[in-house]
């Protein structure tokens, strides 16, 4: 019985050892080229079936499959951004390093989203809408957190002081994460040029069902490319940040020496 206890109540310090960016930094490298692969494969396959399987829309024509690139971009662009927040609040709470890191390597792809999400919705109104850009609530507000991230990601490199610059860019992460439910409600609160979703957890969706299939597994590949590159950045961060340390140097050596 005291072994039994003994072993659950270390179960969780065991999770709670990758926290330290030492033993991270060997748990992200490994994780990393399988997410990149699991990302190139359902890419691969939500661009075939989006733009060759999936039938032609009767309203918009063809011009609608830029929805299979532009819609999972606005989705990752929001949802990166809160957990970009999430880890900038944990951050702030528990104090440790690493979750400092994994919000600033999240944030140029959260970025590199929100710009998608923009330029491919300026193609889609073009036609559409007769312009590439309204003054729309989630035009503005998607605007927003484009700026939102440039500024984090600003701000972070502009403050040398690593401790001050985590705080500084975590404030702006948990401050901006209020425009996120702006950017989602927008179409539901104001009256909208922007279409409503397509795709609800309260009703069924209103496409046919390859076209689903093919916007979710674009989102799903989105988020596997989030996770590798991601992890490959924090990678580079932690060997910035503990550059001093004597188990970066072994590190090094040890990469110099497999090369």
């Amino acid at each position: 019985m005291m072994k039994e206890k003994l072993s659950r109540s270390t179960e969780p310090k065991s999770w709670l050892r990758f926290s330290a960016p030492q033993m991270f930094y060997p748990l992200a490298g490994k994780m990393a080229p399988w997410f990149a692969a699991v990302a190139a494969v359902l890419g691969v396959v939500g661009l075939y079936i989006g733009l060759f399987v999936a039938p032609t829309d009767f309203q918009q024509g063809e011009v609608y499959r830029v929805i299979f690139i532009h819609v999972p971009a606005a989705w990752m662009s929001m949802f990166v951004y809160l957990v970009m927040a999430f880890w900038s609040a944990v951050g702030l709470v528990m104090n440790t390093r690493l979750s400092f890191m994994m919000a600033k390597a999240l944030a140029p792809t959260g970025a590199m989203f929100c710009f998608v999400a923009l330029w491919t919705g300026a193609l889609w109104g073009k036609p559409t809408w007769g312009t590439y850009w309204v003054w729309d609530a989630r035009l503005t507000s998607q605007l927003l957190l484009m700026f939102l991230y440039l500024g984090f990601m600003a701000l972070t490199a502009a403050i040398e002081d690593p401790r001050r610059s985590d705080r500084a860019g975590a404030l702006i992460a948990l401050v901006g994460a209020v425009n996120v439910p702006i950017i989602y409600f927008s179409v539901s609160w104001w009256n909208t040029l922007h279409q409503g979703a397509s795709v609800s957890l309260t009703k069924a969706p209103s496409m046919a069902s390859t076209m689903l299939a093919g916007m979710l597994l674009m989102a799903f590949a989105a988020w596997a490319y989030t996770i590798a590159v991601t992890l490959w950045r924090v990678r580079s961060l932690i060997l910035e940040r503990e550059r001093h340390t004597e188990w970066v140097g072994h590190e090094l050596d040890a990469q110099e020496g497999r090369a």
